[in-house]
């Protein structure tokens, strides 16, 4: 995705269940650091969600600890 600042990349993957809804996670430079903890009604608001995560994540003053 071009909106995402490197390292960083989003996956937005649909669920089984419940059906119809997405999750997302967040890797940095290719290792998993960050995934939703609940599922999104759309793809739209979990890329949302991600990007506020990303966001958060590269602000230096961040409790962001990979996970």
């Amino acid at each position: 995705m071009s909106d995402v600042p490197p390292p960083y990349s989003i996956e937005v993957l649909p669920l089984t269940k419940p059906e119809g809804h997405f999750q997302w996670a967040i890797r940095r430079s290719g290792k998993l650091i960050e995934r939703s903890d609940r599922p999104h009604r759309s793809e739209a608001k979990a890329l949302e969600n991600a990007m506020e995560a990303v966001e958060r994540a590269m602000k230096p003053s961040s409790d962001f600890r990979g996970r």
